[in-house]
């Protein structure tokens, strides 16, 4: 099985120069938890849902506010941005995926294709549902009465 077959495609990304506030509503509005970063097409890094609100106010959303809370929206991605991230060129092996997940804390794997432009990526949520798919099909393969036990 190939990190292709993982990966979830198309996936977002942003720039250096965003905002985190704009970074913040996407995690909010396409509930993801991880975005890529690219310059010129070319991926830079990671950003994660924790990256960005560890560097936001607590305040932003209440009405004990300050403008120095409110400025922390306007952070750019490049304050906040995990560079030179684990990724995996699309052929990779799925196992290859796996060792990264099992020997890094690392919350995603960007992967790209052959000029490096990120084309998908891969999440430990991926392999728990292509996991839970192949138990499902060996299961139903397997007799009634010879499953768990």
């Amino acid at each position: 099985m190939l990190v292709s077959d993982l990966m979830t495609s198309p996936v977002v990304m942003v720039g250096l120069d965003d905002a985190l506030g704009d970074v913040r509503e996407i995690f909010e509005q396409a509930h993801l938890r991880h975005v890529l970063v690219v310059d010129e097409g070319r991926l830079v890094g990671v950003i994660s849902e924790r990256d960005v609100l560890i560097r936001l106010s607590p305040y932003v959303n209440s009405n004990m506010y300050t403008t120095r809370d409110l400025a922390t929206l306007n952070m750019r991605v490049h304050q906040a941005v995990t560079r030179h991230p684990h990724s995996l060129h699309r052929n990779a092996q799925a196992i290859d995926a796996v060792r990264l997940f099992q020997f890094h804390r690392i919350g995603c794997i960007p992967v790209l294709d052959d000029e490096g432009v990120p084309v998908g990526i891969v999440t430990r949520g991926d392999l728990i549902r292509h996991f839970e798919a192949i138990c499902a099909t060996l299961c139903a393969c397997v007799p009634p009465g010879r499953g768990a036990r």
